[in-house]
């Protein structure tokens, strides 16, 4: 394999499963061909964890932001947090943001996912930063809101796991989807078939790390490492090289993420 050509658009390394052998997974990542891993915040403490674990190592990069899963109703403080933490170099996006619906039914609480979710499009297009959204079963409030309150937000619909018909609405907004390891799995359903049909040069791969490791690393802690499996697959579903999905995808990480260029 060519070195130097993968860049894990997602992960999640200041998780406690990384705890005691961070440096160890890291310097894997680098001898599988890395250059790049970004490192998600979904809470301000994990997003500080994020920015600092970027400083630390070369190869790390962040995004900062609230997950729905950890939705609270954002005050001042928070907001001056993330503008400072943004001026940071290796912070790349406002991320990971979003809506999930299949945790929380209550409607209050889906609700303030929902409001926290535009104030943080809000404040990534006063940064003038790129975003990752989570969105798990709340796909139509998801588009919804990216049409309504993004405007002028470019980002990655990270772990994708919508309709075709989503996906088609994604590319018209100029926006990637991001693969992981559920494109791997058996039980797939219609995610290959919409990555065979959803343009190369709008996909990005990812690990969701320590969640969900490809096969043929299902059922083990997943690393950035493995996400040359999800490339791999990819290749296979387009009918093309390795070697040309990794310097593709590659390219398109560092084209949503403008950042990743500057360092």
């Amino acid at each position: 394999m060519k070195e130097n050509v993968l860049i894990d658009t997602h992960a999640h390394l200041t998780d406690e499963k990384f705890a005691q052998d961070k440096e160890k997974i890291i310097t894997n990542a680098m001898g599988n061909g890395l250059v790049g891993i970004i490192n998600m915040g979904d809470t301000m403490q994990s997003s500080k964890a994020c920015v600092s674990l970027a400083s630390e190592y070369k190869i790390c990069y962040a995004g900062i932001g609230v997950h729905p899963e950890e939705a609270y109703d954002m005050h001042d403080d928070d907001f001056d947090s993330i503008i400072k933490m943004s001026k940071n170099n290796k912070v790349v996006c406002i991320g990971e943001i979003g809506l999930d619906y299949y945790w929380e039914k209550d409607q209050e609480k889906r609700a303030l996912q929902k409001r926290i979710f535009v104030q943080q499009l809000a404040i990534a297009k006063q940064l003038n930063l790129p975003v990752c959204v989570h969105n798990r079963e709340a796909h139509r409030d998801t588009l919804e809101i990216i049409k309504n309150e993004g405007k002028g937000v470019q980002g990655v619909m990270h772990c994708f796991s919508g309709s075709m018909e989503m996906a088609r609405e994604l590319l018209k907004l100029d926006w990637y989807i991001g693969v992981d390891g559920p494109l791997t799995f058996k039980n797939a359903a219609k995610l290959p078939e919409i990555v065979k049909e959803f343009p190369l040069d709008r996909i990005l791969v990812e690990t969701d790390c320590p969640y969900m490791a490809p096969v043929p690393m299902r059922g083990k802690r997943n690393e950035p490492a493995f996400v040359k499996f999800v490339a791999e697959k990819l290749a296979e579903l387009k009918g093309l090289s390795f070697e040309t999905v990794a310097e593709k995808t590659t390219a398109n990480a560092r084209a949503l993420y403008r950042k990743l260029n500057a360092v």
